[in-house]
């Protein structure tokens, strides 16, 4: 295994020191069962079991995967399905775990690989396996050569999840090119009412969730921008046309990759609906000379029985539990303000002081200083590149800065873009050959700026060097990461011309090393991932980023469609989500400030808003919400989300509830676009409480109905429900149920 695979396989793993180590978390494994009589491995966890077997031709196939079984249960051997015509190879419609292309195989394969000869089959049979004890290991080899393929299957006991990812070996002697490799293949059982949910979108509109039918063919989402993409998410869900947000079968999965990454979705011949998931082939190949390897992302796949929420929620807990940093306990998202949106450019020593006393005074506990503090940073023109406090706004570095920032119980951050330079930067000036970039052609710019080549040892070196010195000298707690363009040109001049391609694979592994070493550096740092908004959200950069930016579009509306597509995939622990100034920017709609502050308080809490044009009235409103925050913060980011009405579709109203993990504590938000007709008020009924458990209602904002009891059980809450008020355009109300006692 090359050492850029081994160390990209020991951070999934939690092997490695430090805060990386951190990044997988503890926990137990899954029961894992082998009879080696009939050759069928099982695999249980959470209300999941997952199976597959060898048949008797050795080729591996999914013999099931859905709720749980009973432990006594005997799942029947495998066998292979037999096509309907000559037309379909048995491999073609048959359950493979991970079918190499060959043997006639014309759907989606897992692996693709050419040979010197110019022999492009690859036929992989079992030739064993180990227990790992937190992993289940499946060895495969190619029935001629000496390509071996390691599966790696690790089962989450609490939650079902199940983390798979390949490892391709070549022993051949010579060397092989791979043109394709997934993670995995998953394999449904046969119905004919399948639905694809997943997730859309385009900069200031991600996460929109998409549902159709599954039909017969491929349908497949990609990225090719060198970034997981504000288009498509690599996450998706299958369905049954039945399955509700809180009852029926749901089949989920996401790829942890940042780079460019494919998700195929196919129904073949005889029905049968696969899914495969793993690096995207377009432009793709790369060469392993004998002895080499090359590990696939990891996908993380799971089932739930209780719809789409009864997914997120036990998603929500994996990624908690084992991806996050400091998992199996992520710390709680701090409340932060960002100058960004007051100052943009002009920054100065002053300005920010003065930003930072506001800030503090309203309950913020991180002051940040975004885009402009550095080199000769005026515009998006220059300057990016050169991580050099700006002696010209500041005069005496950043240090007066941030000791006033301490002084006022702030944590200090910065923003930087490490992976992206100006041509007018020195940086650039001295070394413009450190650009992804094809010798001789144009260098196609976006916002001003090109792709450093992280793939490159001297570009991490230098990375690595700036920003362990910047985090170093000037006690920064927190870095917002930003990733501001697409790819193009994605050449790599220094490598051989047969290895330039390895750069989609060699960028992203580089980019997870750079931040692991960061983090190892100094434990106590907190880092963001920013890509233009949620240009880069997946369970890759996840597991070394506290949290993600999930749009750069923060009108508040917006924000609850937003949020709620995210949260079919991704935690809410992760989620950051701002209050900025009136009218909003990117739809020029006016709403109140509370209202903005409810769609904010959904996720960790930021401030974006010019404090300097507040009026004494918002301070006081901030004051107060910001402390109510505090007081729900572990429900809202921890606590289990409960979608109560979506504002998918046109829908006037949505409605969420987070509870605590002991049920001790319940928030509740609700929403209004606009009053129509004169609408009856909305009675929601809450989920998730403990029925007999007596709860106190305290509103935050809004009121409830005249006549609402003050304290019921849980079973009242969830069986009569909570009648708000909310009348007029861009209503918002918030109510917590907090446990009094127990019936």
């Amino acid at each position: 295994m090359t050492a850029t695979n081994e160390t990209r396989r020991k951070v999934f793993l939690g092997l490695l020191g430090g805060a990386a180590g951190l990044a997988f978390g503890g926990g137990a494994a899954a029961r894992v069962a082998v009879d080696e009589a009939s050759k069928v491995f099982r695999l249980d966890g959470g209300a999941a079991t997952y199976a597959f077997g060898v048949n008797a031709g050795g080729q591996v196939q999914t013999l099931y995967w859905g709720a749980a079984l009973a432990a006594s249960d005997q799942l029947p051997a495998a066998v292979l399905t037999e096509g309907n015509s000559s037309n379909e190879m048995p491999v073609s419609v048959s359950p493979y775990e991970f079918a190499g292309f060959g043997g006639g195989l014309t759907t989606e394969p897992a692996l693709k690989v050419r040979f010197p000869d110019g022999v492009r089959d690859l036929d992989l049979r079992y030739v064993g396996h180990q227990d790992k004890g937190d992993r289940l290991i499946l060895q495969l080899k190619d029935v001629q050569r000496a390509v071996h393929v390691a599966l790696t299957y690790a089962m989450d006991e609490a939650t079902g999840i199940l983390a798979r990812s390949a490892v391709v070996e070549n022993r051949t002697g010579s060397w092989i090119q791979v043109d394709q490799m997934a993670a995995a293949c998953l394999n449904l059982p046969y119905s004919d009412d399948y639905q694809l949910s997943f997730l859309s979108g385009r900069w200031a509109g991600e996460f929109t969730l998409q549902t159709r039918a599954i039909t017969p063919g491929a349908f497949v989402l990609e990225s090719r921008k060198g970034v997981t993409s504000h288009q498509v998410n690599p996450w998706i869900a299958i369905s049954r046309a039945a399955t509700g947000e809180e009852a029926g079968p749901v089949w989920f999965g996401a790829l942890g990759w940042s780079g460019n990454w494919r998700i195929s979705v196919e129904m073949d011949a005889m029905g049968g609906v696969h899914a495969s998931a793993g690096y995207n082939p377009f432009d793709f190949n790369y060469r392993l000379k004998h002895g080499e390897s090359l590990a696939s992302p990891v996908l993380h796949a799971g089932f739930s029985n209780e719809g789409f929420g009864g997914a997120s929620r036990i998603f929500h807990r994996y990624q908690r539990e084992k991806i996050l940093p400091h998992a199996p306990a992520p710390r709680l998202r701090p409340v932060l303000y960002n100058s960004w949106e007051a100052t943009f450019f002009d920054v100065t020593e002053a300005g920010q002081l003065a930003l930072a006393e506001k800030a503090a005074g309203i309950g913020v506990e991180r002051f940040v200083v975004d885009d402009g503090w550095f080199g000769a940073r005026n515009s998006d023109k220059q300057g990016l590149g050169d991580w050099v406090v700006s002696r010209k706004k500041f005069p005496n570095g950043l240090g007066p800065l941030v000791k006033r920032v301490n002084e006022l119980g702030m944590q200090f951050g910065l923003w930087v873009e490490p992976e992206m330079v100006n041509p007018d930067s020195d940086l650039y000036r001295a070394h413009p050959d450190w650009v992804i970039n094809f010798p001789g052609r144009q260098r196609s710019q976006a916002r001003n700026q090109l792709v450093l080549n992280l793939a490159r040892k001297d570009v991490c070196e230098h990375l690595l060097k700036v920003l362990d010195g910047l985090v170093a000298s000037h006690n920064i707690a927190y870095l917002k990461w930003d990733h501001n363009r697409a790819w193009s040109e994605p050449g790599w001049p220094e490598a051989a011309p047969d290895e330039q391609q390895r750069l989609y694979v060699v960028y992203v592994d580089k980019l997870y090393q750079l931040l692991a070493e960061l983090r190892r550096r100094h434990p106590k740092l907190e880092i963001e991932s920013c890509a233009s908004g949620g240009g880069r959200v997946d369970l890759g950069i996840m597991r070394l980023t506290e949290q993600v930016w999930t749009s750069d579009n923060t009108d508040p509306y917006d924000r609850l469609v937003i949020q709620d597509g995210y949260s079919h995939a991704y935690a809410p622990a992760a989620m950051m989500a701002w209050v900025t100034d009136s009218p909003n920017f990117v739809n020029k709609r006016e709403t109140s400030l509370e209202y903005r502050f409810l769609s904010a308080m959904q996720g960790g809490l930021g401030i974006g808003a010019n404090l300097n044009h507040w009026k004494d009235e918002d301070f006081s409103k901030a004051r107060r919400l910001i402390g109510e925050y505090k007081l729900i913060r572990a429900t809202v980011q921890l606590g289990n989300l409960y979608r109560l009405v979506s504002p998918r579709n046109g829908s006037p109203r949505s409605a969420t509830l987070s509870v605590s993990q002991d049920r001790k504590q319940a928030v509740l938000f609700a929403f209004l676009h606009s009053s129509m007709m004169r609408s009856a008020q909305q009675t929601i009924q809450l989920r998730g409480l403990d029925a007999d458990t007596v709860y106190a209602l305290r509103a935050i904002a809004g009121a409830a109905a005249p006549g609402t009891v003050a304290r019921a059980s849980g079973a009242y809450w969830m069986g009569h429900g909570l009648k708000v008020i909310l009348e007029g355009d861009f209503q918002a109300a918030a109510f917590v149920l907090q446990a009094a006692a127990h019936t």
